[in-house]
This record gives structure tokens, C-alpha cells and sequence, in this order.
């Protein structure tokens, strides 16, 4: 198993973990991609009958795998949390598959890039969203057609690598500017968002002042509201509609919905019942793209038991650090590398992390929001690393609205 679990370079031994799972109340983690995980976790542990017929159907669902550079796959783990740590990149695509009421799209676009870093403990959970136009080197990639590799760029935008080469271009950029090993990845298409949000029931998010984008025809009231569907969809893409009209006001967006995700299904124990959580998997299965190492149900399950105990303000979701600049004549965002640095050193070393800074410009604090209160069973973590203030995000316990403007094309 030791292909299918990084761990910390640093850190002590991760402990064992018992391999019929933790069956408290479910944990956060940000994005759908948590509900793909821990809905078919659920459904592998609701019954034999189930069983049977869930890994059956999900794995004769899902699509084929991709193979990522350099990548070796060991045996899938038994029933039960995975033991040590886990890097999985989420890739979203813009391109719609080419489904017409998206319009007519151009290049198929990383426009979403998540890291998600799981302690080798168990204990806690980092995920990094990349912007869409950071501008780092793009690894060397093989064609997708096999017709032989794209040259390395020294500096283009982070969202061409899936244009290049596919997920594991995607994957081979992000390891190369983050030096972590990224075993596992998943893309996922518009029509999957939508599908798992409606499964979900909608995630309710609180919208501080109104979002009106012309661009995408997106019109939310100031308030709380409930979105599911296209509306979700287009509410994690607008741009022009959230304060400050940038890439980076969009993540912080996006984070205000994740935490209220994270905070909605353990409320209303989304995750306990079988029937919606194998909904929740066969939406996702039916609209995704995974890694050849997580095409086996039981690793999927097994990354979403590492995360059932893991309390939400013990889940950091955090911008990558960056500021505007250019390069070579390409305008966008630049890293804040010494920033980055520490980010990433601490989640190399397998540390938990801090915020020091604030939400980011496309989210404030709810301000008629109580205080999170902690789990009273949370451990206490060891070897916390406070960020720098430049970096921007929120814990998924914090209560966040999005901060709208008027956009007119």
C-alpha cells in the first residue's frame, strides 16, 4: 500500500487506523468531491445487498482511467480509512463536454484547480485553490493521443495544462510547482456540478450584497439562498458578479459555498442516509474523470473514512498565495513565493496550518453569524504553522457571505 499513501517527510509515525473505519458523524471536506468519496464510503458500509450491487454499478459507471506521469498503483486498501496521508487534485473543466446550452466553448480549460492535503493522522485537512490565471511553468506532458509530448513552457497561465495534456499534465504542473507527490486526481465536468447539487438538495449560502453578472446571468438577492442545479453552477463561476471582478474574489466566492457545503451535510446528516448518498456517488461517477489509482470504489471509500473524525475548523481552505504582475507578456497573477514556500513546506512536513489573513476580496465574515463553537472531541493539534497574513481563506467552521456587484457586459 505504500504507493497509495504519501506521508509527512517531518512528522512522527502516522498512527494506525482500525480498518472497519470511524463511523462517528460525518467529517467535512471542500467541494463535491467529498460527497463522491464519502457516498460511496456509505454505501460500502450500509449492507451486503447494497454492497453487491453499489461497487457493481459504480464501477461499471465509471469512465476510463487516466494514467498519471510516473505513476505506480498498488493494491486497493481493505474496508476501512486509508493509513497515512493523501494528496488529491480536483481539476474542474470549462469546457462542457460539448453540451450546447453551455454555449459554444473554446479550449478545455482548468478553470478550477483544488489540492486537497489530508494529515497523515487523520486529525486535520488542507485544500489549496490555484487560480485559473497563475502564471508557473508547464511541465513537459504526454500527448493525449499518444502522438508524442509538448514541449515545458517556462511561464504560461496554470488553467492551459489541461489543454496540453489532459488530468495528468493538470497533475504534473501542480507537483512540480508545489513539490508535493499528487497521487490522485479527478476532473469533473459543468453537467457533474450540477448533478451532485441537486442530489445534495441544494447547499444554502448566505449572499451579503447582491450578485447581478451579465456576463453569465447570474441574479442573486442579498440574503440567504438555496442553490442547487445551474444556479450553483453558475454561482461558483461567476466572476464579474463578485466584488472586484477578479479570478481571485471568485475563489474566496467559491469558499464561502464550500463551507457551507461542509457545514450543511453534517447538520443535516446528509451522509447517513444510503439512499441520497448513492445518488450523490452515481452523479458523480457519471460525470467525472478519475485517476486510474482512484477507479477502485474501495480507495475512495477508504480516503473518505481518513476524514469522517476531521472537525470543520480543523479544515483550512486557503488561496495560493499571489499578486498581479505579467511575464513574458503574459498578464495575470504571479506566486508570492516565499508565501508559498511556507504553505507548502508545512504541508509537505505534514503540519497543520493557520490563517492569519483574511477571507479573500469575494467573502467577509457573516457578520450576524455566532462564533464556531469546537468540537469538544476534536484533539488539540501539534506543530501548528501560522501563515503569512497575504495568504487569504477561511476554516470550513467559519460562517462567510459572498460580497456581489453589478456587471453589465
Amino acid at each position: 500500500m505504500s504507493e497509495l499513501r504519501p506521508r509527512g517527510e517531518q512528522r512522527n509515525a502516522p498512527r494506525t487506523v482500525a480498518r472497519h473505519g470511524r463511523l462517528r458523524s460525518s467529517g467535512p471536506v471542500s467541494t463535491v468531491l467529498k460527497f463522491l468519496a464519502a457516498a460511496v464510503t456509505v454505501v460500502l458500509v450500509s449492507g451486503a445487498s447494497v454492497v453487491g450491487y453499489a461497487v457493481w454499478d459504480l464501477a461499471n459507471s465509471a469512465k476510463p482511467g487516466v494514467a498519471l506521469i510516473g505513476e505506480t498503483i498498488g493494491p486497493p486498501p481493505d474496508i476501512g480509512a486509508i493509513e497515512g496521508g493523501v494528496n488529491l487534485l480536483l481539476v474542474g473543466s470549462d469546457s462542457g463536454e460539448g453540451d450546447p446550452k453551455y454555449g459554444r466553448r473554446g479550449e478545455n480549460l482548468n478553470d478550477v484547480t483544488i489540492l486537497l492535503h489530508i494529515s497523515a493522522d487523520h486529525t486535520n485537512a488542507t485544500v489549496v485553490s490555484f487560480p485559473r490565471d497563475l502564471i508557473v511553468p508547464i511541465a513537459s506532458c504526454p500527448k493525449e493521443n499518444g502522438s508524442g509530448s509538448w514541449g515545458a513552457q517556462s511561464a504560461n497561465k496554470i488553467n492551459v495544462a489541461l489543454a496540453y495534456g489532459g488530468l495528468a499534465c493538470v497533475v504534473k504542473t501542480v507537483s512540480d510547482l508545489t513539490g508535493l507527490s499528487i497521487p490522485f486526481a479527478a476532473k469533473i465536468e459543468f453537467n457533474g456540478v450540477i448533478e451532485m447539487s441537486n442530489a445534495i438538495g441544494g447547499v444554502t449560502v448566505c449572499i451579503g450584497s447582491a450578485i447581478r453578472d451579465g456576463q453569465i446571468g447570474l441574479n442573486l438577492d442579498a440574503g440567504p439562498q438555496t442553490l442547487s442545479g445551474l444556479k450553483a453552477l453558475l454561482f461558483l463561476r461567476s466572476r464579474y458578479g463578485v466584488s472586484g471582478g477578479t479570478d481571485l474574489a471568485r475563489i474566496s466566492n467559491q469558499q464561502v459555498f464550500m463551507s457551507a457545503l461542509v457545514r450543511q451535510a453534517k447538520e443535516k446528516e446528509t451522509l447517513s442516509d444510503p439512499v441520497k448518498v448513492y445518488g450523490l456517488a452515481k452523479a458523480a461517477v457519471d460525470n467525472m474523470q478519475v485517476s486510474n489509482s482512484l477507479r477502485n470504489p474501495l480507495t475512495i471509500a477508504a480516503i473518505a473514512l481518513a476524514m469522517k473524525d476531521i472537525p470543520a475548523e480543523h479544515i483550512q481552505l486557503i488561496q495560493y498565495p499571489s499578486h498581479f504582475g505579467s511575464k513574458n507578456g503574459i498578464n495575470g497573477v504571479l506566486p508570492t513565493v516565499d508565501a508559498a514556500n511556507v504553505l507548502f513546506a508545512a504541508i509537505k512536513s505534514d503540519f497543520p496550518v493557520k490563517l492569519s489573513g483574511s477571507t479573500g476580496p469575494g467573502s467577509t465574515l457573516d457578520p450576524n453569524a455566532t462564533a464556531p463553537t469546537p468540537d469538544p472531541s476534536a484533539p488539540a493539534l501539534d506543530n501548528v504553522v501560522t501563515l503569512p497574513g497575504v495568504i487569504t481563506g477561511q476554516s470550513s467552521a467559519q460562517e462567510t457571505c459572498s460580497k456581489g456587484q453589478t456587471y453589465h457586459p
